[in-house]
């Protein structure tokens, strides 16, 4: 995956079952539980990208985010911050998948960073 391309979206939800009607008859989405993320529900839109439904403020977020793959996680949030953004979660491992965190840009939007486990 390239710096910067956009690998997975979140939309947070009340509704799972609404949710993944909605999004299987608009889209064609098939989605698939992670035992390991329970109330996460994991869908794919290409090779390497894709996202998934969660809990609203509990599995997702409040606010639908995109993650875009950035090569060093701390790095990323320090240039977010450096350049007007903050922090709204701070940098956290899935295991044996990579890292994550997510910053508000200097308007208010959620984005996601994603660094990749090495040799994944």
């Amino acid at each position: 995956m390239a710096r910067g391309e956009i690998t997975h979206v979140e939309f947070p939800v009340t509704d799972v079952e609404a949710a993944k009607r909605f999004y299987g008859a608009v889209a064609g989405w098939e989605f698939s539980a992670m035992p390991e993320f329970p109330d996460y529900w994991m869908f794919r839109t290409g090779e390497a990208s894709g996202g998934a439904i969660g809990i609203r403020d509990a599995t997702a977020p409040h606010v639908v985010r995109l993650y875009v793959t950035v090569d060093r996680l701390e790095e990323a949030v320090a240039a977010a911050e450096a350049n007007g953004g903050s922090v709204c979660q701070p940098p956290a491992e899935v295991p044996g998948m990579g890292r994550y965190a997510a910053v508000h840009d200097p308007e208010g939007n959620e984005l996601g960073l994603w660094e990749n486990a090495p040799g994944s």
